[in-house]
């Protein structure tokens, strides 16, 4: 077997991690579930803990914490890599992979975004992320992890979950949404198709739809090891979870406004979830929910501009709540 470039790119990717001060963590949230995390040292437990209360790893002054959660495609890491620097300054982070994704894994037969939420509910539990030993945790999640992240907030409540962000992530996607996506790709096969590429072209029409501007050049050998190493486990299980988002059963789920601050941020171009949904879901969301959009960006604007991302992130978070002014 040849030299991977994946392997080496995720190798400068887990530096990065850990140059932030954070650290690979595996945790039994139940019987049947095991997520992995990437999390802020002071997170961690310390061995004095164990059995006693169970203390964070550093005592300087606690951070706020802040849960970031990826969407279809790479492992979380590869999805935050360019935030996680910026965003490890001000913040203790939880980086987790969702079931299925990296480490992280169940028994259980649910296949849910609301399942993924009490699984993840119960990470940071684990955790002790939670008032009065932390902050209130503020919630990020883009594309399929936006659809996490809602039911994050929604489900722990104003008083666990202090703002949220939902990058391109469109929580009023029905099967016009879906058939509309097809066709914008070349209308070939479904959405499952599309999102869990097995071959190739698949990969290659896949990054044609998901970026503004694509490479012009992708070698074959590049291609094929992205799809080899990024996209090729789990794939059942992952077009179970396709299968289970209940966004578009209407018995199952309503939009409705959150209680908390609400960030929706989205690419310009994004042809997987476009712009007018963003605009038509910020009704929705109400007066709580304010809508960003970025220029010549498509459907990953925190990583074709990292840098106006992260500010825009960094400047809802960090600013004044709502009621003080």
């Amino acid at each position: 077997m040849g030299l991977s470039l994946v392997w080496l790119i995720d190798l400068f990717v887990r530096r990065a991690y850990t140059a932030a001060g954070l650290r690979s963590h595996t945790v039994e949230v139940d019987a049947d579930t095991t997520i992995h995390c990437w999390i802020s040292t002071s997170l961690l437990p310390t061995p004095t803990s164990a059995g006693a209360d169970s203390g964070l790893g550093s005592k300087k002054q606690p951070k706020p914490p802040l849960l970031l959660i990826h969407g279809f495609g790479p492992r979380a890491t590869w999805q935050w890599r360019s935030q996680i620097a910026p965003l490890a300054a001000r913040f203790d982070l939880i980086v987790p992979d969702l079931l299925f994704f990296g480490g992280s894994t169940t028994r259980s037969p649910q296949r849910s975004e609301a399942f993924q939420a009490a699984a993840l509910g119960r990470l940071l539990d684990a955790l002790g992320v939670a008032p009065p030993r932390r902050a209130r945790v503020s919630v990020m999640g883009t594309s399929y992890g936006g659809f996490v992240a809602y039911h994050v907030a929604r489900a722990m409540g104003p008083d666990r979950v202090e703002r949220v962000v939902i990058a391109s992530s469109d929580l009023l996607k029905g099967p016009e949404d879906d058939k509309a996506l097809v066709e914008r790709a070349d209308g070939r096969g479904g959405v499952a198709d599309l999102l869990l590429p097995r071959t190739t072209a698949d990969m290659r029409r896949l990054v044609r739809v998901a970026v503004h501007r694509p490479p012009r050049f992708m070698p074959e050998f590049i291609v094929r090891d992205m799809l080899r190493n990024l996209f090729s486990d789990n794939l059942e299980e992952k077009l179970e979870l396709i299968k289970g988002i209940s966004l578009a059963n209407k018995d199952q789920f309503q939009l409705t406004p959150l209680p908390q601050q609400v960030l929706m941020i989205w690419g310009e171009n994004d042809q997987i979830f476009p712009v007018a949904k963003a605009i038509e879901m910020q009704k929705h969301l109400g007066g709580n929910a304010r809508l960003e959009v970025l220029q010549k960006t498509g459907h990953m604007p925190q990583m074709e501009d990292a840098g106006r991302f992260n500010k825009v992130v960094l400047t809802f978070l960090l600013g004044a709540p709502k009621s003080s002014l």
